[in-house]
């Protein structure tokens, strides 16, 4: 029997399954004119999560015989996913009644994919680790596909079902073959295997590679980021917001966990490989992003860009780089659902306006919304006083020290485009005629709420960065135990 130590280890995932379970319960006995408080639920429940983990981290250390393992790298991700979904739950009450959509089951499955993220992010097992994958990707699955009425939704829920099938398979196929190649799923276990000569370094290999292509599939990696535009062009914008954020960060986690913990002193073999995925996602996903007129398809590959940037830092193999990256994700996290719940509001019902074009003149319509706007891609860019530009510079660093001059080079080459589509729609808000034919509602509290938050944070991390980046550096160090 697990004691009381173990199972307040798991608190925040306790709190979100309950949580997610009573409004599941509530939904059908909670009258039309009342699901709002359903909304509000979640809201609390994905708090108290927020507190749980801070309670957790009180008291770290392995719980169920390793399986899990409660640390600062694990609470910060908890933190973070947690954060997420508070302001995902914040920002679709507004979008939820304004489509009429159902908002139970949505609450519901919000918590649930948070739950899932936040056991990855504890997860000291592969099977473990693999049960998260799928409790937030049966979550997100289902969210993608939540407009019922709007063929592009459908579809988007349907690429991203199959083809997600087909990545998680190659992952539970590399945990499988980790097992083979040193008779363990639990990941100390494996590094003791890999560092003693235990293991068989040739099926090792062969089983990174393999949970390589599920995880670069999860944070829209190139050469797997084909499903990226369509699935975020085609789900409720609320629900892109959250795919680009949560599971992105928690699948970095794994990432982290995986391939810096468990077989540390391999990680030059994969560096080729990082390196080639790193300038392939920049590259492709701002040189694609150029060309759209689609500002959720835009942010689409410019989420593929910012998960290159990302593997910039993961390519230098040192604790410094995992920092960076755990910094630059949670920047990253706020800069993108803010830029997002913006667009889902100016989209309209059932996401009529989506084109670049329908933002000329909004500096005039909706000076707040414009300013906000303005804000989230100014930190996109990475320009100074947000969170992006210490973002950037911390990943940039971090391969300059790794001798990676040639990829920090190229990456900032790549930031030098992607200021262009962005800037662009800038220009259009701010030097543009407005469109008689876009209606723009007035915002709604809870949406400005999340937009301040979201902006909040923009800022604190763009001006005061030390207590975040200081947390994640003392995290990162599990790389070096």
């Amino acid at each position: 029997m697990p004691d009381s130590a173990q199972i307040l280890r798991l608190l925040p995932e306790i709190l979100l399954s309950v949580f997610g379970t009573l409004i599941m319960v509530l939904d059908p006995l909670t009258g039309r004119n009342r699901k709002a408080l359903l909304g509000v639920l979640a809201l609390v429940g994905a708090y108290c999560a927020w507190i749980g983990a801070l309670v957790s981290y009180a008291n770290p250390g392995p719980a169920f015989g390793g399986m899990v393992t409660v640390d600062g790298f694990a609470t910060f991700f908890r933190l973070l996913v947690c954060a997420i979904g508070f302001l995902t739950v914040l920002a679709s009450m507004s979008y939820l009644e304004r489509n009429e959509l159902p908002q139970g089951e949505y609450y519901a499955l919000v918590l649930f994919g948070v739950a899932g993220q936040s056991l990855m992010a504890v997860s000291g097992e592969l099977v473990l680790i693999f049960l998260g994958l799928e409790i937030s990707s049966i979550s997100t699955y289902i969210l993608a596909g939540f407009l019922r009425e709007d063929a592009k939704s459908n579809e988007a829920s349907l690429k991203y079902f199959f083809l997600g099938s087909f990545a998680t398979a190659f992952f539970l196929y590399g945990v499988a073959l980790t097992y083979g190649a040193t008779g363990s799923t639990k990941l100390v276990v494996i590094r003791q295997a890999m560092e003693g000569k235990d293991a068989n370094v040739v099926l090792a290999v062969i089983a990174g590679a393999l949970m390589f292509v599920g995880l670069a599939f999860k944070v829209s990696a190139a050469p797997f980021q084909v499903w990226t535009p369509d699935v975020y062009q085609g789900a409720p914008s609320p629900v892109t917001a959250y795919l680009s954020t949560g599971p992105k960060a928690a699948a970095f986690a794994i990432f982290l966990r995986i391939f810096f913990t468990t077989v540390p002193q391999t990680g030059v073999m994969w560096g080729w490989l990082l390196w080639t995925c790193a300038l392939l996602s920049m590259t492709i996903g701002n040189f694609a992003a150029l060309v759209q007129t689609d500002i959720k398809r835009m942010l689409a590959y410019s989420s593929i860009a910012h998960a290159g940037y990302v593997l910039v830092a993961f390519t230098s193999c040192t604790p410094i780089g995992a920092a960076a990256a755990m910094f630059y994700l949670a920047a990253y996290a706020f800069m993108n659902l803010g830029a997002f719940t913006v667009v889902s509001h100016l989209s309209g019902r059932r996401e009529q306006y989506v084109a670049i074009d329908h933002y000329a003149g909004l500096g005039r319509r909706r000076p707040f919304l414009a300013a906000l706007l303005t804000i989230f891609l100014l930190s996109l860019v990475g320009i100074p006083l947000t969170g992006g530009f210490f973002g950037k510079f911390y990943i940039f660093r971090a391969a300059v020290n790794a001798d990676l001059l040639w990829l920090a080079v190229l990456g900032l080459l790549n930031s030098a485009v992607a200021a262009y589509y962005y800037l662009k729609v800038i220009v259009v808000m701010y030097m543009q005629e407005p469109k008689e034919e876009v209606t723009i509602e007035p915002v709604p509290a809870t949406l400005a709420a999340t937009l301040v938050l979201a902006a909040g944070a923009v800022f604190f991390l763009g001006v005061y960065p030390g207590p975040v980046l200081d947390f994640a550096t003392r995290s990162a160090s599990f790389s070096r135990q």
